[in-house]
């Protein structure tokens, strides 16, 4: 199964966000871009890609003790920026110094538990909004219009793991389905 671990955000810092997506939204060119669905938002911390049913249960126990070992943080939706013309983001403001540690240790824990993390990137809190399919369209004035967006701030209180559900072939504009698996609270 295809599996990351993340941190979700509450309700209510989504429901911030919807409406400054729903203002970008009414900028030219926003029908032109693939918006991601609000119940799809997330911030990565560690990319596993495909992980076999045997590593589970070595992985939920890396990752509980990854989620015992980094105490609960501040953060807060904040800002965006872009992965080249691509991808579209809203940014994270907070102790990422926090956030930083519990993705490093979330990569580890997968790593030990035999995970392949050939997928895995460099970590970059974000949270995205939408991608561009075209090479025509710059998607600067939608992150222009992010920067003065600063939501309400949270306590991150637990690490999940999220099963992705790729979307159905050959239905266009579908996307894919996310489902938490598994969940710890922080610094328990």
């Amino acid at each position: 199964m295809r599996l990351f671990a993340a941190v979700l955000p509450p309700a209510s810092a989504a429901d911030e966000l919807a409406d400054e997506v729903q203002k970008l939204k009414s900028l030219p060119g926003a029908g032109r871009l693939r918006w991601t669905g609000r119940e799809g938002w997330h911030f990565t911390l560690a990319f596993y890609g495909e992980v076999a049913e045997e590593l589970l249960p070595e992985l939920h126990e890396r990752l509980a003790r990854a989620a015992r070992r980094n105490a609960p943080y501040e953060l807060r939706i904040s800002g965006g920026g872009r992965f080249s013309d691509r991808v579209l983001w809203a940014g994270a403001e907070g102790d990422r110094a926090v956030m930083q540690k519990l993705a490093d240790s979330a990569a580890a824990g997968a790593r030990r538990a035999g995970v392949p993390m050939a997928e895995h990137r460099a970590y970059h809190p974000h949270l995205t909004l939408a991608r561009n399919r075209t090479d025509d369209l710059d998607i600067a004035p939608f992150v222009g219009a992010l920067d003065g967006f600063v939501g309400t701030p949270w306590t991150v209180g637990e690490l999940a793991l999220v099963r992705s559900h790729p979307p159905v072939d050959g239905i266009a504009g579908k996307q894919p389905r996310y489902e938490t698996v598994a969940a710890w609270p922080l610094g328990r």
